[in-house]
């Protein structure tokens, strides 16, 4: 496990508190407790102040309550105590891993567990949330993933596709299919538009969905399956939009459809 750790182990930087401007950087080594300052001033006599820097071994840092004293003033309570942990030994391996390692193992929970996950720390919401694990996630729970729905996962997120229903992913696609035949035709109104009305629709009408996988609700989704209407995720796999789309002005997206409508889609 000890291969795991990098060198530094921890390290973080910023300003100290008001009044105070100066810039201050802490690291954690392997060894030693790195402590630097930079004096920021616009008094003259500060002008040609030069850094400072003090490096202690990892026990006469826990022996050192003034340096305590000056890492809590300036990066509070808690860097404090994750530094004191640190240097007793307790180190966090999972922080250590990659975040590409640390997504394939995320992609193995299930949905609930991913979403207690992300509150344990700003790095777990960080991947929790990351369209590369949505990704994943989308690709892991299907056979292939068709050019049209990634295209579309680029304007609404592969979050909005997990969440959407296989019957509203086949009208945002067909419409996207049709301005795209109507654009070739030459028959765009304005073909110097930086914008499009029908992907700010697309937008829209997946927001509803995204919304509900936020990591406070999360818990109440089922894995792999669109909480409004129960549908299969699945609806990003294969799909083969309607052929004919004028039919979509005639239909509900919001009542329930039965999967089984689109299995020889």
């Amino acid at each position: 496990m000890a291969s795991l750790l990098t060198d530094p182990l921890f390290e973080t930087s910023g300003h100290g508190p008001p009044p105070n401007n100066n810039y201050y950087h802490v690291a954690v080594t392997k060894s030693d407790v790195i402590w630097r300052w930079w004096k920021i001033s616009p008094r003259a006599v500060d002008r040609y102040s030069t850094p400072g820097e003090l490096k202690e071994p990892h026990q006469d840092f826990l022996d050192d309550t003034w340096l305590q004293s000056e890492v809590s003033v300036v990066f509070g309570r808690r860097i404090l105590q994750y530094t004191k942990a640190l240097c007793q030994g307790h180190y966090d391996y999972l922080e250590q891993l990659s975040d590409a390692l640390l997504l394939r193992i995320i992609n193995h929970l299930e949905l609930e567990d991913v979403g207690q996950l992300g509150r344990t720390s700003r790095k777990f919401r960080k991947l929790c949330g990351s369209e590369e694990f949505w990704e994943q996630a989308v690709k892991r729970r299907c056979n292939t993933v068709s050019a049209e729905v990634a295209s579309l996962a680029l304007v609404v997120g592969w979050r909005g596709i997990f969440f959407t229903s296989k019957l509203q992913l086949q009208k945002l696609i067909s419409r996207r299919r049709l301005k795209a035949e109507e654009h070739q035709e030459g028959q765009v109104s304005d073909p110097d538009a930086k914008g499009s009305p029908d992907e700010s629709s697309e937008t829209d009408q997946t927001s509803g969905a995204e919304k509900d996988s936020h990591f406070g609700i999360i818990s109440d989704l089922c894995l792999g399956t669109d909480p409004g209407t129960r549908f299969d995720s699945s609806a990003s796999c294969d799909i083969d939009p309607d052929p004919n789309p004028e039919s979509e002005a005639s239909s509900d997206s919001t009542v329930p459809v039965p999967c089984q409508l689109f299995q020889d889609i």
